[in-house]
């Protein structure tokens, strides 16, 4: 069982309900009685810089100065 998200076309309210993945697109009742609401798809977004640590010891990809 997943969680969903829905809004109703009819008041606009958003909801979510819970139901098996098989049945997530399909039209859905909102609190108020309202049929026909539509599943609303996730956004997700993720912000910021990452780094790479870089080596120490100046040994260069292993470590120990093999590498040219």
């Amino acid at each position: 069982m997943a969680r969903y998200d829905f809004r109703c076309t009819s008041c606009e309210q958003t909801f979510e309900l819970t139901r098996p993945m098989d049945s997530a697109d399909d039209p859905a009742t909102c609190p108020n009685g309202h049929e026909g609401a539509k599943r609303l798809f996730p956004v997700f977004s993720a912000t910021g810089i990452a780094s790479i640590p870089q080596p120490s010891g100046g040994g260069g990809c292993c470590g120990g100065g093999c590498c040219a």
